[in-house]
């Protein structure tokens, strides 16, 4: 079984994992961002359904990358609770 010292440093070592993982997550949400953008203004003015559409899936993806983002600082907040009760 592993002391309270191991179990500690074991979790701050997997929160450090997480939130290099944040920053990654950033750039892919504002490169989403940037690329839905980029499409809105070279086709503004077309009457073309399928803009919309892809559009929408830009903003969809940003959505789930930013909902992925809460939930890996949520699982981050939850092992430093654990931490600090051990």
């Amino acid at each position: 079984m592993a002391t309270i010292d191991e179990v500690r440093s074991g979790i701050s070592q997997a929160n450090t994992k997480a939130s290099e993982s944040m920053g990654a997550l950033q750039q892919a949400r504002q490169s989403i961002e940037e690329a839905q953008s980029m499409l809105q203004s070279v086709m503004q003015g077309s009457s073309q359904n399928d803009v919309e559409q892809a559009r929408a899936h830009y903003a969809d993806a940003a959505s789930k990358v930013e909902d992925v983002q809460q939930a890996v600082h949520a699982a981050i907040q939850a092992a430093e609770d654990v931490a600090a009760r051990l």
